[in-house]
């Protein structure tokens, strides 16, 4: 868990001393890190009494074709590359702008998965 409250230093680099300590509702969530693997889905209580359900696994992903517009489930197969993290795409994390293969070409999530409990992706043509 990480604190997510404001910064003890000014932006020029001074320092600012608080008027109150840290708050319990300043803290992040755990990161969900989204993994490879049978659909293991996870429901946390938000701010406001809501929920949200983290993706904790899944081997599946709805898989969009821009062309068609045809919208497919699909078997993910592995992870080909991530943006956020050159690490994730050897740990198979999923995250959005991770790039997946899957079983009808290679694809990109666009929503995230440890925020919304599912993968989106959009096929990526493949240059021939």
């Amino acid at each position: 868990m990480r604190w997510q409250g404001k910064s003890r230093r000014r932006y020029t680099g001074g320092r600012i001393i608080r008027a109150r300590g840290k708050r319990r509702y300043e803290l992040g969530g755990e990161e969900a890190n989204t993994l490879l693997g049978k659909t293991i889905r996870k429901t946390v209580k938000t701010l406001g009494g809501e929920k949200k359900v983290r993706l904790l696994r899944t081997d599946t992903a709805v898989v969009t074709d821009p062309n068609t517009k045809v919208a497919k489930k699909v078997k993910i197969e592995t992870v080909s590359g991530n943006p956020a993290n050159i690490h994730y795409v050897r740990r198979n994390i999923l995250t959005k702008g991770a790039i997946i293969k899957t079983e009808i070409g290679s694809a990109r999530v666009t929503n995230r998965p440890g925020q919304e409990g599912s993968v989106n992706a959009v096929l990526i043509p493949s240059t021939a």
